[in-house]
């Protein structure tokens, strides 16, 4: 590789991925106040779209700062229900309205991805994947918390796909590794381009 590269980004599914796909990199966490840059952005009509795009940038830009000779990939996920926004919950009881809140419907996982150098953005993307949810009873859906809760609080809209979740739904249209938080095909494809990995 040529061009050192830091994941911005906490995410243990991301940097497993990246990991998986032979790339090297170091990881630096961005310390951001997601949340008061969200709540911003909704304030101002930001799309779901918008949103995920700028809290990815915003991780990237902060880790960058601090290494301007690195490229850095700045990423966030956003859970779209219709123009509501939907985070990680805070207790279980969050994760069961959650849940409820989703059942039998459709929603979107939008995944951002914004690689940074040189105090600018060099390249973007969003992925978007479109999901449907069975009208699970409200035992399962309780039942379901209770038992993976370790796991899920960590997770925006209260379940993972790679694990018990996928039960909760009837259909999936989009890229799998969106749902994971990362557009991974398109980074690698990019990074590949770029010459930062070997074609």
């Amino acid at each position: 590789m040529t061009d050192p590269l830091i994941l911005a980004s906490g995410s243990e599914i991301r940097a497993t991925l990246l990991r998986n796909a032979g790339v090297d990199f170091e990881v630096q966490v961005a310390r951001i106040d997601e949340e008061a840059i969200r709540q911003s952005l909704e304030a101002e009509n930001a799309s779901p779209h918008d949103i995920a795009d700028m809290l990815a940038e915003v991780k990237a830009q902060r880790v960058a700062a601090k290494n301007p000779d690195t490229l850095v990939i700045g990423c966030d996920q956003i859970l779209a229900h219709g123009r509501t926004i939907l985070v990680k919950p805070k207790t279980a009881d969050d994760a069961i309205a959650q849940l409820k809140s989703l059942r039998g419907q459709k929603h979107q996982l939008l995944s951002a991805v914004v690689i940074y150098s040189d105090g600018k953005p060099l390249w973007r993307h969003v992925g978007t994947v479109r999901l449907t949810m069975r009208d699970a009873s409200d035992q399962y859906l309780t039942e379901y918390v209770l038992r993976n809760w370790d796991s899920i609080q960590h997770a925006v809209g209260s379940y993972k796909l790679e694990e018990e979740g996928v039960r909760l739904f009837t259909r999936i249209e989009g890229d799998y590794f969106n749902v994971l938080g990362l557009p991974l095909l398109e980074l690698l494809s990019y990074l590949t381009l770029r010459g930062t990995l070997p074609t």
